[in-house]
Parts: C-alpha cells; structure tokens; sequence
C-alpha cells in the first residue's frame, strides 16, 4: 500500500504521494530522501521547460492554433513530463542533492545508509535494567543502623484541653466582654468599624447578654444588634415581642428578627448591613469617633427609642470597654451608665 501511494507522487496531480513521503521518512530516510531529491530535480525541470516555452511564445505570435486552452495543456504536459525526467536518469541534480543532504541528516551517512546503532525512535532504546549491586544489602543495614542510633526528636505535646465554647447567655458584663470583644475585633479589622462600639451597642440590645433573642424552644438566635427579618432577609427568623417607640409612645408589639448560627455571624451581618444600607452612609464615615457614630445611628433611624444614641455612649463610658492604646481611638468620658 505504502508503494502504490509512492508511486502516485510520480504523478504531478497526485498529492496524495507526497504524505506518503513524509511517512516513510519515518522509518526509511535514504529512499524518502532520493525520492524528495528527484522531487526538487522535476521543479527544476518545470521552471526550465517554462522558461524555454516563454521563450518559444515570440515565434507562435499570430498562429491560430495558439490559444489558453492549449497553454494549459502545454503546462500540464511540461509538469509530468519534468517528472518523468527526474524518474529517470535525468539531471543529475538529484543524486548532487542526496549526497549534500545526507551529511545533515542524523543516523545517515555521506553515501546515504543508516549509521549503525543509530536510535529512530524511543523503541530503539534499551529498556533493561542494569543489574543490581551486590553490596546494596549491605548499605541498607547500615543506613538502618544510622536512623536506629540518631536522636529522635520530640514530638509537640498535643493539648488535651479544647478552648471552653462561648455560652450563649453571660453572667456578667466582664464575661459579656471577654467572649465577644476579639469576635467584634475581627470583623472590625474587616469592616472598618469601632469594636468597642459594636460590642457596647450589642450589650444595649441584649443587656449584657442576659436577655437573648430565643425562638419559642428556648434556643438562642445570636442575634446581638435586633435587626429584623425584613423581606431582604433569606435566613432563619425569630418571631418575639418587642418594644418600639411610637411617636415617643412606647409600645408592645410582635416582630421577626433575624436568627444566626453562632455570633461571628450576628456581627459579620450587622458589618454587612450598615455597609449595604444607604441610609447609614453618614454612619460609616464618623466609624472613627465613637460618640458621634452613635448619634448619627440613632438620626438615621436604627432604633425608634429616642435615647438610644445616649444609652450606647454611656455603655461605652466603662471601663471594662476602653481600648487598650489610649492613641488607637477617640478617648472616652470617665462615668459609669
């Protein structure tokens, strides 16, 4: 089958031919290299026979059997028959070429054979393995000897102790602040937002974590800020009775307030709600000034208590709520709520 295509590229309309050179130049580069030389010896050949009947136009001026259809034939003629020039002894251009080129080719030699011991492929690669040393057993031992006798080192003691989980009610405003404070610190690093009054305005919401939003099981909801389950809210929700301030009228009623799986979440969210509410942007931008940041709170409408702004600056007057570096925030005033 392979000879039959090579054949075909004796045939200057067959193209085929010339895919079949270029497999064979895979397993047999002297017979692919000679017939790609007598390739180029008939392109030769062609442009010469062109040249000579270019030339041979000024004497077929006028004759009437001189036409395109017949400079067509004549072209088709001129093509297989510099072909069948190069098949045969033809120029001589080329064996010149097959001797050049087969100085360049790797694993061939000047006359064109195949070097010996020269690899085509990765098959002609050996794969044995070579033997193995008789002394590798020997070695073995002493590199086990080695490991026996070097020092190990002591492996870090794994506490058995886990970290006390944060309940979900607090005794005391000191333990009210020593779960949640490096919660708020985290988000706040995050957010932008005053830790301290985060934790202030929570403390406000839950009084100190004694009065936390539960549903009617008796389970917590975390949530330390009071927001609402508005209809922007897809999560769990808590229905309870709330107090509002109606036209300065305080009032009793029932409303649904978010609920959380933990309390980094009651914060993640209260950092998320005030940053997506347009009405808090005057908010955000006095984040660095605790006392105003809790007046404007109260102006935009966070909470219906009037003194709401007031309750969470007292709550931040505490001790137990002052920042650790007196320069990292705005100082606050000595009195107690």
């Amino acid at each position: 089958m392979q000879t039959s295509r090579l054949d075909q590229a004796q045939i200057y309309t067959e193209f085929s031919g010339l895919n079949a050179l270029k497999a064979q130049a895979r397993t047999d580069k002297k017979s692919a290299l000679e017939q790609v030389a007598k390739q180029f010896e008939s392109l030769f050949l062609s442009e010469m026979l062109k040249s000579m009947r270019s030339a041979n136009k000024v004497l077929s001026e006028g004759n009437y059997l001189n036409s395109s259809q017949s400079e067509f034939y004549q072209e088709m003629f001129d093509s297989q028959l510099s072909l069948s020039l190069s098949k045969q002894q033809g120029l001589g251009l080329a064996d010149a070429l097959v001797r050049q080129l087969s100085r360049q080719i790797p694993g061939m030699s000047e006359s064109g054979e195949t070097l010996a011991g020269h690899r085509a492929s990765i098959r002609d690669y050996d794969r044995s393995l070579p033997a193995l040393s008789p002394r590798l057993p020997a070695q073995l031992d002493k590199v086990q000897e080695v490991m026996a006798a070097a020092p190990r080192k002591a492996e870090p003691a794994v506490p058995n102790e886990t970290p006390a989980p944060i309940p979900v009610r607090f005794e005391s405003p000191e333990e009210f602040v020593s779960h949640l404070m490096p919660i708020a610190e985290s988000v706040a690093a995050e957010s932008g937002l005053n830790p301290q009054v985060m934790v202030a305005q929570a403390a406000l919401e839950t009084g100190w974590g004694r009065h936390m939003i539960e549903n009617g099981a008796g389970e917590p909801s975390f949530n330390l800020f009071g927001i609402k389950a508005d209809s922007r809210w897809q999560g769990e929700s808590v229905n309870i009775a709330t107090s509002e301030y109606r036209e300065g009228i305080k009032m009793s009623e029932r409303a649904e307030f978010r609920s959380y799986q933990d309390f980094e979440s009651s914060f993640r969210d209260y950092a998320h709600f005030l940053h997506n509410n347009p009405r808090y942007r005057d908010v955000l931008a006095s984040a660095d000034n605790p006392d105003e940041f809790a007046d404007k709170l109260q102006a935009a409408g966070y909470a219906t208590d009037p003194a709401y702004g007031e309750k969470i600056r007292r709550i931040l007057d505490r001790d137990l709520l002052q920042p650790v570096s007196a320069s990292a925030a705005t100082p606050y005033r000595a009195s107690e709520e």
